[in-house]
């Protein structure tokens, strides 16, 4: 039949095609896209018992329309790194109920009873005790089993094979490690910034640090990786009294330093700090970089002895975490510093009062933690860098 885009009246005659549907009455569907890229409808019955998620990849990104045209494969990498993910965070994913190939829709849980992590952290609430942790927990699990440390080679290079995204990661190339730091049509900021962007597109140190960190992402096969691991791709709640946690959109997935995961969600942290800064309402938000690393590095040193390859020992191991830590603290600066002098800026900051002065502080620090990375070796480190900004 091919591709078709689903429209909302579709959708419970496609349900019951793909066997998602069995009750007798029709589903109430409603569409709730909000991101930039793809379309998402919730299908419940009418007491709301019962109720599923249904994500079509268009052919073009959504908010721009066909102006911008998108390959929809890039559904096939999200759901592939749900099925990695599957097999050792499940509890850390939304229950993935089929994949259709053909139309590049995604049929899961429907996660409504949760809440975007963004929104939450804009609205002045906590982290929570849980969340960063299970977040570092999340990136360890799904690049371990992923690596040379958890699979088998020849099983590597299948999904190295697989999970190339040339598109998709040109997209990253450009727009997080390029474009701030030359004149494109993409970059806009607010006019208080001026300055900065002038200095940053002229400091040559920086673009150095820079093009370091663009070509470890472009060569750099370690992992299989969200690729697109922020406050907003992560939803939070309760249920059953327990917390919960469910990372959702691996749409630019694919095989990559495993630092770049951490390095986004670190930078969303960050912005997220100066927000409340601004707003004079800090809570938990400095803990969130240590609590997420020390789970990230605990779990990952848990899950070493599993190593596929024992030639790979202990000491070459704290090497290792060594330099995904660096990269880590790298990449949260270049995503920093293009979500307020690039493309697609941070509601965090956009949505205050005033945004220049937060805007400014964290650009700065944006700055400093990539070319001052190889210096910043601890959670702490990174407090203090925070602390010299005033």
């Amino acid at each position: 039949m091919g591709y078709r885009i689903l429209e909302t009246d579709d959708i419970p005659a496609y349900l019951r095609e793909r066997g998602h549907w069995v009750e007798t009455a029709d589903p109430q569907v409603r569409e709730v896209s909000d991101g930039n890229m793809n379309r998402v409808f919730l299908a419940s019955n009418a007491d709301g018992t019962r109720s599923l998620a249904l994500k079509q990849a268009l052919p073009w990104v959504r908010v721009a329309g066909p102006s911008w045209p998108m390959n929809p494969d890039r559904a096939d990498a999200e759901a592939r790194a749900y099925e990695q993910v599957a097999r050792v965070a499940p509890d850390k994913i939304p229950a993935i109920h089929g994949y259709d190939p053909e139309n590049y829709a995604l049929v899961m849980e429907d996660m409504s009873d949760l809440e975007v992590l963004r929104t939450l952290l804009n609205q002045g609430a906590p982290y929570g005790p849980h969340t960063s942790a299970r977040t570092g927990e999340f990136v360890a699990q799904f690049s371990f089993a992923t690596s040379d440390f958890g699979m088998a080679s020849a099983d590597r290079k299948t999904l190295i094979a697989a999970s190339v995204s040339p598109e998709l990661c040109k997209i990253t190339e450009d727009v997080v490690l390029s474009e701030p730091y030359i004149e494109h049509e993409h970059n806009h900021w607010h006019e208080g910034l001026d300055d900065l962007a002038r200095e940053f597109r002229a400091d040559s140190r920086l673009r150095t640090e820079v093009a370091d960190l663009r070509h470890t992402f472009m060569t750099s096969a370690q992992a299989l990786l969200h690729g697109d691991l922020h406050t907003g791709s992560i939803m939070v709640g309760a249920r059953e009294g327990a917390p919960v946690i469910r990372v959702f959109d691996p749409e630019f997935s694919f095989v990559g330093p495993i630092g770049y995961d951490l390095g986004l969600y670190w930078a969303n942290v960050l912005v997220s700090e100066e927000r409340a800064r601004a707003l004079g309402s800090l809570s938990d938000h400095a803990d969130q970089l240590r609590l997420s690393w020390e789970a990230f590095e605990t779990e990952f040193r848990r899950l070493w002895p599993t190593r596929v390859d024992t030639f790979f020992d202990d000491a070459y191991l704290d090497r290792f975490l060594r330099k995904v830590w660096t990269e880590s603290i790298g990449y949260a600066g270049t995503e920093i510093i293009r979500r307020i002098i690039g493309f697609a800026h941070l509601t965090d900051l956009t949505t205050l009062p005033d945004p220049v002065p937060a805007s400014r502080r964290t650009l700065l620090l944006g700055r400093e933690l990539v070319v001052r990375r190889e210096e910043l070796t601890s959670p702490q480190a990174v407090r203090d860098a925070v602390a010299s900004l005033g």
